[in-house]
C-alpha cells in the first residue's frame, strides 16, 4: 500500500502520470500538464490513493468485504458513548502512533482518509458512492488550483 508516503516517493508515480497524458496529447515538457489531467478525468496519484482507500472503507463500513478485510483489527466508531451527538458520526478512531511510519498501516491510512470525507458522502451506500467520491476529490484536485 502507498498510503502514507512521502511526496517524494510519490513523485515518480506522478510524473509517470503526466508522462502518459502528453503522449495522449502530445505536448511538450515545458507545458503544464494539469489541464489536461483535467480533461482525462484523471486524479492525481495522492487523490488515487485517497480513493481507493476510502472506497475500502466504504465496503468495510457497510459490511460488503471480504473476511479478511472484515478482520482487520480497526478501532472502530469514534464515539462508543450513544448519548453525544457524535454518536451520529460515522468517522472511526486513530489509532495511537508512536512513529510516522505507522500512518502507512491500512488501520491508520484508512480510517485517516474516511474521517476527511464530508458526512454526505460517507453516508451513502448506493453504488453512487464511487461516484460522488471522485467527483469530490477531483474538485478538491482541481478547483483548488484556480
Amino acid at each position: 500500500m502507498i498510503a502514507g508516503l512521502p511526496q517524494s516517493t510519490l513523485d515518480p508515480l506522478q510524473r509517470l502520470q503526466n508522462a502518459a497524458a502528453r503522449v495522449i496529447f502530445n505536448v511538450g515538457k515545458q507545458e503544464h500538464v494539469s489541464p489536461y489531467l483535467e480533461q482525462l478525468h484523471w486524479l492525481p496519484v495522492r487523490a488515487r490513493v485517497q480513493f481507493k482507500l476510502c472506497t475500502v472503507m466504504h465496503a468495510i463500513h457497510n459490511k460488503r468485504c471480504p473476511a479478511y478485510l472484515a478482520d482487520v483489527q480497526l478501532v472502530g466508531m469514534a464515539s462508543t458513548r450513544t448519548s453525544l451527538r457524535s454518536a451520529d458520526s460515522s468517522n472511526y478512531s486513530l489509532p495511537g502512533l508512536n512513529t510516522r511510519v505507522g500512518e502507512c498501516a491500512f488501520s491508520y491510512a484508512g480510517p485517516a482518509a474516511w474521517n476527511q470525507l464530508p458526512e454526505s458522502i460517507s453516508q451513502l451506500q448506493t453504488t453512487s458512492f464511487k461516484h460522488k467520491l471522485k467527483t469530490f476529490l477531483f474538485t478538491q484536485c482541481y478547483n483548488s488550483a484556480d
